[in-house]
């Protein structure tokens, strides 16, 4: 039996075939070749087309076909993972009303922290775990405020892993950890906050119906089997945000166990068996795909926005070089780039910083002393050590982080990241064969009854350990330290 998981992100859609029986990726595709593009018509803010995503998501479901031939018969669900805390807005006829406010637009950051005060810093933190800061159902308000005709004629508003559901099934559906993740949900009342709802006035009726993280979602409708060349009836059994579903990728489900990301933006997941929250809220925990009401399971998440996209805006201002001869480049620099530093915070609102919007930095450039191996090295230790200080309001909250599992891919395909990784936070790494689709695809399997959480790792292999070195190890802590006073100093 084979499953397909689509992975719905903001630069491009990842799907894959997993045969559920060897635990074995067939077939994997991405979608488009290039970044899709963000729209940004004011500053901080960032949209996209969902079409687009479901056109794209059309595409690599064909380049699936095209390099292998499955009986369709044979596929016996769809996972779906998304970029988490995007909104997507659609009327009685399912159509989009505007296009989505996705994860890093932070024009919602001032309603979003006025609520935080008008509600009470002990109502969010004990309730929602989290400020409304800028997420979902801060987004909508703001749509409320600024765009009343278009707020006035929504049926329902949607999460990105939402609406790509809904194209598949003609039904719109979410999740609690979906609501959770748009800062809807009461976790003391364990239902829909109504505080917020009546904060916001919100009608309750534009949230979709929930549906289990694992389990039947919606068929697939004649029309979307018809689009996909798949066959109608193919259940969608899975659907999760980015984050929890790479977690879930990587067998990170119990209480103590951390996976990490390094794309476009990096992050940080802890799983807790705790409602534990920041008291400045700039790390979130959400529910995560392990939950149950026996065993609650919630997911820490620090998310640092600069981090992939620096190291591609420093590439493309380069422009004569790849990202293997930049990682080769920077390694030539000893730790510590000669006191250059980096801050990468340039990719909209950061929450680690409070939501601030500060825009990036170089700071200690001397013409005389640094060249181009220094900066590529800086960029790299400022993105590290942007998420080792999440790392460290992790800590606060009572999550020690000594091993930490990632995907083969993105920035932890250079030997440098790793390394400074490793060092600065002291932390192991092990590094898997999988992705955020083959993790979509291992959920539905799991949803679908065909297999037990025990069963859906099989094929899963660990290809790398990288263990913290003590003489690098105490030069990229003092590097740290300095970094993290500069920081400070600027807060």
């Amino acid at each position: 039996m084979y499953f397909i998981g689509y992975d719905i992100g903001s630069s491009s859609i990842k799907a894959a075939l997993l045969d559920a029986d060897s635990g074995r990726c067939v077939a994997s595709a991405i979608s488009p070749s290039r970044e899709m593009p963000m729209q940004v018509p004011n500053k901080g803010w960032a949209e996209q087309d969902p079409e687009r995503w479901w056109q794209e998501v059309v595409t690599a479901t064909g380049l699936l076909r095209q390099q292998v031939q499955i009986d369709p018969s044979t596929i016996g669900g769809i996972g779906i993972a998304y970029q988490m805390h995007g909104l997507v807005c659609v009327d009685k006829h399912q159509e989009v009303l505007r296009p989505a406010i996705i994860w890093c637009d932070s024009r919602a950051v001032h309603v979003g922290n006025k609520a935080f005060n008008a509600l009470g810093k002990e109502y969010c933190l004990v309730h929602l775990l989290n400020s409304p800061g800028n997420f979902t159902a801060s987004k909508l308000r703001w749509v409320s405020e600024n765009e009343p005709d278009i707020y006035g004629r929504i049926d329902k508003i949607l999460l990105p892993g939402d609406f790509i559901a809904m194209k598949l099934t003609g039904e719109a559906r979410t999740t609690v950890s979906g609501l959770s993740e748009g800062v809807f949900w009461d976790f003391k009342a364990n239902a829909v906050s109504s505080k917020l709802l009546d904060y916001y006035n919100i009608d309750e009726s534009l949230l979709p119906a929930i549906v289990p993280t694992f389990g039947q979602q919606g068929m697939l409708t004649a029309a979307a089997a018809e689009t996909l060349q798949l066959r109608p009836g193919i259940p969608v059994t899975y659907r999760a945000g980015d984050q929890p579903n790479n977690a879930l990728s990587l067998n990170v489900l119990r209480p103590g166990e951390a996976a990490t990301t390094a794309g476009t933006s990096g992050v940080v997941y802890a799983v807790h068996d705790q409602h534990a929250s920041d008291q400045q809220s700039r790390v979130n925990t959400f529910v995560h795909v392990s939950n149950s009401p026996e065993q609650p399971r919630n997911g820490v998440l620090m998310c640092l926005n600069g981090t992939g996209i620096a190291n591609s805006w420093l590439k493309n201002m380069l422009g004569d070089i790849d990202y293997t001869a930049m990682n080769s480049e920077a390694a030539l620099c000893a730790p510590g780039a000669d006191g250059l530093m980096v801050f990468p915070f340039g990719n909209g609102a950061e929450r680690i910083l409070g939501n601030r919007h500060t825009g990036a930095s170089i700071r200690y450039l001397d013409f005389n002393r640094h060249g181009r191996r220094h900066m590529l090295r800086a960029v790299q230790e400022g993105i590290v050590f942007g998420l080792n200080y999440g790392m460290d309001i992790m800590s606060g909250m009572g999550l020690k982080i000594n091993k930490v599992r990632a995907g083969n891919a993105n920035m932890f395909l250079s030997p440098l990241f790793r390394e400074i990784f490793a060092d600065t936070a002291d932390a192991v790494i092990e590094l898997y064969n999988t992705d955020g689709a083959q993790g979509a695809a291992r959920g539905a399997a799991i949803g679908a009854g065909y297999v037990n959480m025990e069963e859906a790792f099989r094929g899963m292999e660990r290809l790398m350990v990288i263990e913290p070195e003590p003489v690098r190890q105490a030069q990229y802590r003092d590097a740290y330290s300095k970094w993290l006073t500069e920081l400070r100093s600027k807060l």
